[in-house]
Parts: C-alpha cells; structure tokens; sequence
C-alpha cells in the first residue's frame, strides 16, 4: 500500500509540475519517507532540485507547487517546510487499507518484482574444507543466505553456491597431517615423527585418523626412515622470525612430496577421504543452520575441463601477461591492483589466482545477469585483481558486486575466543548453535551491517527479556498467536474488518509501520542488507508492545474487536514475513 501512496503522490506532484513549470516536466519526482514522524508521512524535495534550473526561491517554488496539487481523498495536508520540501500526512483511511492487504496477501505481502526474474548467482561461505566451520564462517552464512531469500523477496532468479578449494595446497596439508596423526596410531609407543606445528592441530584431525585406522589398520603405515629420507629439518621451534616461518612451510611442502611418493596411488584415496569427511561435516552443519545450497561448485573441475589452461592462454594472447624468472605474471597493475600476480608457477603449477580467474569466467558462461561474491573483509585487497582479470577477459566488470563480511568475536564476561583453523584453537558454529540455538544465530549474526565489526554476546542472545531482540520479536509473534487463540473467531473474516474504527495514535502509527515494509525489503535488496530488515522488525515489535500494553484489543463491542485483531494479525503476519528472509523462527508460543 505504501508504494501505491508514494506513486499517487508522485502522480499529484507532476500534475502540479505540469501546472508551475512545464518545460519540466520530465524531471524525476522522488517520494521518500522523513527520517522524523513529526515531518510528516512523506516528503518530496522537487522544489529544491528545480530552484537554480528555473531561477526560482525553492520555498517559494514549493508553495507554488502546493498551491497546484489536484484534490486527493488519500492527502489530508501538504505543507511547506525547511529549506523547501513538500510534506505530506496522508488520511488515515490511507494508512488502514495496508491491513487488509497484508491479510489478503499473506506470505506474498512485500514480495516485489523489482528483480524481474533476472538471474543472480549468490556465492558465498566458501571456506576450504580444511576443518569445522567456525562462528567467522557462521556470519557468512547467515548473512549470504538472508541476502538470497532477501533478493527472492524482492523478484530475483537466485542461485546460491558454495565454491569448494578441492585442489590447493590446504588440502594436502590437512591430508598429510591426518596421515602423521595416523602414523600415531599405526605404531604406540614408538618413536614418532615432530607433529609440525603449522600443520592442522584440531582434535578432527585425530578423529579422521582413527577412522582411516580403524577401517585399513596398517595399509598406509610406511618406515619412519623412509619419510625422513632428505626432509629438511624443522627450525628451532622457538623461533618466531619471517626465516624460521618459511622454513617451517618449506618442511610441511617436503612432507607432502614424501607422502606422495610413498603412498602412490593411495595418497589420492587418503586426499579423497580427508576432503569427503570434512566436506560432509561442512555440508551437515549449513544445512542444520537453515543454510542451503543449490551448487557446490568444485575448484578441481575447473582443471578437469581445462578451464584454467584455456582462461591463461586466454589471457596470454590478449597481452596481459608476461614471463619472468620462468612464471607467467597477470599485469594486475595496469587495472588498479598494488603488483602484479602470478598465475603460473616457474614449475608449471598454477596458482590459486589462476583458477579463481578461471572460476569467475565460469560465472559469467553461466550467463548470470548479476554476480555477487560474500567475502570476509580480509579480502577487500583482491578485489581489484579480480575485477582487473574479468576485464582482461573481456567481460563486464560492473556484473560483478562483492560483499565483504567482518568475522564475528564472541563474548562472554569479557572472553573473546581466538579462531585459528590451523591451530585448532577456535570456536565451531555447532557449538555456538548449541550453546544459543539456530535462531539467536541467524539474527545477531545480522544485526550489524555485514561489512561492521560485530561483537556477538552470548549472554544476551540467551536471555528472555526485552534486550534480547530475536525474544522480542519473536515474543510479539506469540502473543499475537494467543491473542487469535482467545478470540476464536474465523480468521478470513478479518479482512473484512471495519478498519475506520482503528483512530488511535498508537492504531494509525502501527499501521503506518505495516506499510512500510515493501519499502524496507526493496530497500534492504538494493543495498544487500538484510540487516534492515532486522532493524524494521525491531521497531514493529516494539510499536507492537507499546499498543498492545496501551489498549485492550479484546473489546466487547464486536465490530471494533474484529478491527483490532485484524490490525494484530497482521503484524504477526509481517512478522513472520520478515522474519522467514532471515531464516528465523516464528514459535506460536513461548
């Protein structure tokens, strides 16, 4: 209803336009709503934006443009204010009508077709299956996910996709470190091999390692000797210097050669094995969080397929690279990067630049009319290499939007949880979703704007009270619910509800609430913030509770008790709208 109310007054003012200034009338006429209640129900700044064109005073030009707005039943008065805005305050027959449409819409009211079904693909998460998902992870996910029922909402072809790194060096690395811890278990007692410490240290590292000794025993113990055979030694493990560090990684790549040469054809099955495990948990623990996958994509295919060849060659011949000390290097530079890239290694092997190239050429074979990359903000730097590499391709960069994520910091008392997947010291979203339940989860995970730091308070996000704002609105859903229990009338004929009985200040603020929310989704798609739609829902429940601790609803007379629980369903009803796009619960009892 709203949105019919911002083109009817659109309408009025370039019927006043047309009147004052004809020349132009072409100009665009912008209704918004006043950031304060007491300006009004909207505002137009026409006046303002006309002034120098035509040489008029702006506040005088918006009296004049008053003067000539046709009669409309829906405008009780439009004033001049400011430096010249237009303010409008619709009648209250306006405001009500919004109830009735919520009631007939139901789970479509808000829905929009601003997207026009065009394709978008939604990739997001994406961490490497190298260990459980942790609550830096879990933001992302809420956040891509509420982003991808968001643009749904407002009219978009969404896909959703997961890219899987199948094919890096993390992988080996947490495939030798299960293997070490393996080799543990092969021969108690004896003399082990040093665990590196920049290998995966988690306790799942030992689980898988239990499992691939329990289901082949020995099948992949070799001798000791054998895989120290030319390993370089580790540094002194109190060494914390930049040389130490790389002689640290150098160590865990030569552990890897070993491995490969010694297990042959087994190292594939163990890589397989290591990825499957750990790909499954990754898969399980999303689809728990109410987080769903139309693809998963696999960064190995895109070698399979030779995509990743032909995506260098590509860009070989068009003059963005060149060749130095044996690597081929990406003119990233020439497109606003701060270097330039390698894509391919003097030993042949590309790098992961390469293939997220290769990746991103995939994307738009796809044909998406839109792309949207959710990354954590400590990727802001690889934006413009990307962007660069897209255009070296010969595509259109602007196709392509990123959203950076800040990771989340738990706190409890003043407890702030490290998340280091390497270390295994870190906080795991099953945990976090077992210790607060899924739906304090999702919601304060998106609370904040996605690219703002968020500091997650475990006690607060437990708590029954009026802080705790996924209780509230959640509490405001429920005692709608009880409210419809003890009414127990026939909920289809609320939509034909006397809504003019509804003249209080707290009725016609709540109903002019309601009729926000088309705007707040259209809004909140435009930006990618779903956290907007946490803000609206805040603020309707809490215009909720005000009128329900003001005024009984339950009258006795009969035509005005039907008119409140009518104006009560329907906040439950936009409630539970709002709510859905952020993959939140609505109990009908608490």
């Amino acid at each position: 209803m709203s949105h019919d109310l911002k083109s009817h007054l659109a309408e009025l003012m370039r019927a006043a336009l047309l009147s004052v200034a004809p020349t132009e009338s072409a100009t665009s006429i912008h209704i918004e709503r006043p950031k304060q209640a007491a300006h009004g129900d909207f505002s137009c700044n026409l006046a303002m934006q006309l002034a120098r064109s035509i040489k008029r005073n702006p506040r005088q030009l918006a009296q004049l443009l008053v003067s000539e707005l046709p009669y409309s039943v829906l405008v009780d008065t439009a004033e001049v204010a400011g430096a010249g805005f237009i303010n409008f305050r619709v009648s209250a027959a306006a405001k009500l009508e919004v109830v009735r449409s919520i009631l007939e819409q139901g789970d479509a009211f808000g829905r929009s077709t601003a997207g026009d079904r065009r394709k978008v693909l939604v990739e997001f998460v994406s961490a490497n299956p190298t260990g459980p998902l942790h609550v830096g992870h879990g933001r992302g996910a809420a956040y891509g996910d509420s982003l991808c029922k968001l643009l749904d909402f407002a009219g978009w072809d969404v896909t959703s996709e997961y890219y899987v790194n199948d094919a890096g060096r993390q992988m080996d690395i947490l495939a030798v470190s299960t293997w070490l811890r393996y080799l543990d278990l092969c021969s108690p007692g004896a003399e082990h091999l040093p665990f590196p410490a920049n290998a995966y240290q988690g306790d799942y590292v030992r689980d898988m390692a239990r499992q691939l000794f329990a289901a082949h025993a020995g099948r992949y113990l070799r001798p000791t000797a054998s895989i120290c055979d030319g390993l370089a030694g580790l540094p002194d493990g109190a060494r914390t210097d930049a040389a130490a560090a790389q002689q640290r990684e150098a160590h865990l790549d030569s552990l890897i050669v070993k491995a490969r040469h010694l297990l042959g054809e087994e190292w594939t099955y163990l890589h397989d094995f290591v990825l499957t495990e750990q790909l499954a948990d990754c898969r399980g623990d999303l689809e728990e969080s109410g987080v769903h996958f139309d693809i998963w994509f696999s960064e190995q295919s895109l070698f399979s397929i030779g995509l990743v060849a032909r995506c260098v060659e590509r860009l070989e011949k068009s003059g963005h690279l060149y060749v130095q000390d044996g690597a081929r290097w990406f003119r990233s530079t020439a497109f606003g990067d701060e270097k330039d890239r390698v894509v391919q290694r003097d030993n042949g092997l590309y790098t992961y630049f390469a293939s997220d190239i290769a990746y991103h050429l995939n994307k738009y074979e796809r044909g998406f009319q839109r792309i949207i990359n959710v990354w954590g903000a400590d990727h802001h730097g690889y934006i413009p290499r990307v962007r660069g590499a897209i255009s070296a391709l010969g595509l259109d960069p602007e196709l392509l939007e990123v959203a950076l994520v800040q990771f989340a910091v738990l706190y409890r008392s003043g407890w702030k949880a490290q998340m280091s997947t390497r270390s295994g010291d870190f906080v795991t979203l099953r945990t976090l979703r077992e210790d607060v339940g899924n739906d304090a989860c999702r919601f304060f995970y998106v609370l904040r704007k996605s690219d703002q730091h968020l500091e997650f308070d475990l006690d607060l996000a437990k708590s029954e009270s009026n802080d705790n704002p996924v209780y509230y609105i959640q509490y405001a859903h429920a005692r709608v619910c009880s409210l419809l229990g003890l009414w127990g009338g026939e909920q289809k004929t609320l939509t034909a509800a006397q809504l003019e009985l509804l003249d209080s200040p707290h009725q016609l603020a709540l109903a002019a609430r309601l009729g926000g929310f088309p705007e707040v989704v259209e809004t909140a798609a435009s930006e990618l913030a779903p956290h907007l739609i946490a803000f609206y829902l805040k603020d309707l429940a809490a215009e909720f509770h005000s009128y329900y601790n003001a005024e009984r609803i339950l009258v006795d007379e009969p035509a005005l008790q039907c008119a409140r629980v009518a104006l009560a369903a329907a906040v439950r009803q936009v409630i539970h709208n709002g709510m859905a796009i952020l993959g939140v619960s609505c109990p009908e009892s608490m």
